[in-house]
This record gives C-alpha cells, sequence and structure tokens, in this order.
C-alpha cells in the first residue's frame, strides 16, 4: 500500500475513531472509561502483532530519550479530548479543529525541524496553501 494511501485511510480513521469513541462514552458515561476500553482493545491487538512481527531488540527499550516516550501522553490526550467534544460541539467541529491544530503543528516542526523531523522551510507558497486550508476547515464547520 502506497504511503499516501495509508495515511488517507489514517485520516480516515480519525473521525471514526471519535464518533465510536465518543458512543463508547455515552454508554459508559464518561470519556476517560471510553479511552480506557479503546486503549485495553488495542493492546491486546497490539500484542497479537508484536507476536506477528517481532519483538523490538532488549536494547532499543532505553530512556536515554524520555522525550520521545511522551508521544502516549498526546494521544491520551486527543482520545479523551475529542471523545468529550464531539457529543458537545459535532464531530465535524471535533474534527476540524483537530485538523486545524494538526496543520499549524506540522508546519512548526517542519519549519524549524523540531522533534527530529526533516526540516521543510516555510515557503509564501507553504504559507498560502495552509492559510487557504485554514479558512476551508473555518467555512466547512458548522456555527457552533
Amino acid at each position: 500500500m502506497p504511503i499516501a494511501a495509508m495515511m488517507f485511510a489514517a485520516g480516515i480513521g480519525i473521525p471514526v475513531f471519535a464518533a465510536f469513541n465518543s458512543a463508547l462514552g455515552k454508554q459508559l458515561g464518561g470519556a476517560v472509561a471510553a479511552t480506557m476500553v479503546s486503549f485495553a482493545i488495542g493492546l491486546v491487538i497490539a500484542i497479537a502483532l508484536l507476536a506477528v512481527t517481532g519483538l523490538p531488540q532488549r536494547h532499543a527499550i532505553s530512556f536515554e530519550a524520555p522525550h520521545i516516550w511522551f508521544g502516549a501522553v498526546f494521544i491520551i490526550f486527543y482520545a479523551v479530548s475529542v471523545t468529550f467534544a464531539a457529543p458537545r460541539i459535532g464531530l465535524g467541529n471535533a474534527i476540524f479543529f483537530v485538523l486545524l491544530g494538526q496543520i499549524v503543528a506540522a508546519a512548526a516542526i517542519d519549519h524549524f525541524g523540531w522533534l527530529g523531523a526533516i526540516q521543510t522551510a516555510m515557503t509564501p507558497r507553504r504559507a498560502i496553501g495552509i492559510a487557504v486550508m485554514a479558512v476551508g476547515l473555518y467555512l466547512a464547520r458548522k456555527p457552533a
């Protein structure tokens, strides 16, 4: 599967996850409970995948760069936030704001080469493209 198609499918998964987890949050009575269930199921699936693909080398698990382990904190924050927000402001609005945050963060990370990313300068063309995307997201959302 080409990488672009894989990322497109992952993009489809973000609002689908938000819708499912929001419904689970309503059923369980809270965003944190729904996120815990989702992550528990994800853990079981990840363990099964590791059984097929193999465990990482023991030396690879170190805390020489402790900041790289914080991705888990951000994904938990995302999952709880979208589970909480979607039923209150609408799934579309929640995801549109997520996308806007992703666009701004991705542009800054790329421009400065933060977090080990490949550095890609912010050109006027990229800035215009990001601005057009931001305006498009604003216009696509429903008034909250």
